[in-house]
């Protein structure tokens, strides 16, 4: 058990990297695809809001692109990309569409007419009033997909080991197989799921920040008094 321990954070020198490399390589490789995935889905979104005959269709193809394998996606990749860490990052951005476009067009459909047009009212243009009015109001929403994406890309990077060397902490399941060390793989398995809870965490945290109108669900309302829980006279006597 104690070998076991030992050889836990004793990284292959075939991976290139020491343990902090792989957990600074897994991030970047799974959190660049999802910011570059918001990115694309803010203005996809605001069409799909704009134009709502476009929603459905933008929606059946991410839906299709999401069930295409990885593993084709690399295939097709590799000829431009090569084994790098594009070639893992390109499908990684175009699943969290998936997500994110449908969180981000029900946040935005779900702020009130009577907001738009009062900001319409004020002198707020289209873009404008989508980025500092929708946007804003539509957080709490986008926030959720935004967790959902980033939990599915840390998970989905290991997939990269399949190109060579590119799958960051997925790697230490190669190896533990390579060289029965049974240790790398439950070294990966940990990591990952720490970093994706520690990365929901982090989601959640900035969601109570730009929402501190939002109620945290944890303040008690004031129990009423026995006074105020009586009739009063007039009631009883009626």
């Amino acid at each position: 058990m104690n070998g076991f321990f030992d050889g836990f954070f004793d990284i292959p020198s075939d991976l290139q990297h020491s343990y902090q490399g792989l957990i600074g390589l897994h991030l970047r490789e799974a959190l660049l695809p999802v910011l570059a995935g918001l990115l694309l889905a803010l203005p996809l979104a605001q069409l799909c809001v704009r134009f709502r005959w476009l929603y459905p269709p933008v929606l059946g193809a991410t839906t299709v692109l999401y069930a295409v394998p990885s593993l084709a996606f690399f295939v097709v990749l590799i000829d431009y990309t090569g084994q790098t860490e594009l070639t893992v990052m390109i499908p990684l951005a175009v699943y969290s569409l998936v997500v994110l476009v449908p969180a981000i067009v029900d946040g935005v459909r779900s702020v009130p007419q009577e907001t738009l047009a009062a900001a319409t009212a004020m002198g707020f243009g289209p873009v404008r009033r989508y980025l500092q009015v929708q946007l804003p109001i539509a957080v709490p929403a986008i926030i959720a997909g935004l967790r959902v994406a980033t939990v599915s890309s840390i998970s989905l990077v290991s997939v990269g080991t399949l190109i060579g060397n590119q799958g960051a902490l997925g790697n230490l399941l190669a190896d533990a197989q390579k060289y029965d060390r049974p240790e790398l793989a439950v070294n990966s398995v940990i990591t990952t799921a720490v970093l994706a809870i520690l990365c929901d965490a982090l989601l959640v945290l900035l969601r109570v920040v730009l929402t501190p109108w939002m109620p945290n669900g944890t303040r008690r309302r004031p129990k009423p008094s026995t006074r105020q829980q009586l009739p009063a006279p007039q009631d009883v006597t009626r």
